[in-house]
């Protein structure tokens, strides 16, 4: 398998780890005279937007840095 992709794909899903374990527990929605604070997940089950995308953000940096040594490993041969 490419060196390349192998780091990518092992990036990815390291940034997701990290991004699942590190994810915001208190989710804050402010609107004009509403404040409101969520505890943890969805009543329903699930993630919040702002928890989703923390994890998105850190699973892309994951996959950058897994790229980007693969890049290296790939050129050290």
């Amino acid at each position: 398998m490419n060196t390349k992709i192998l780091c990518l794909v092992l990036g990815l899903a390291a940034g997701g780890l990290v991004g699942w374990l590190t994810r915001p527990q208190v989710a804050e929605i402010h609107l004009p005279g509403i404040d409101i604070k969520l505890q943890g997940e969805r009543p329903g089950g699930g993630l919040t937007s702002e928890q989703s995308r923390h994890i998105g953000i850190a699973a892309v940096v994951g996959a950058i840095i897994g790229l980007g040594v693969g890049f290296v490993a790939d050129r050290r041969r």
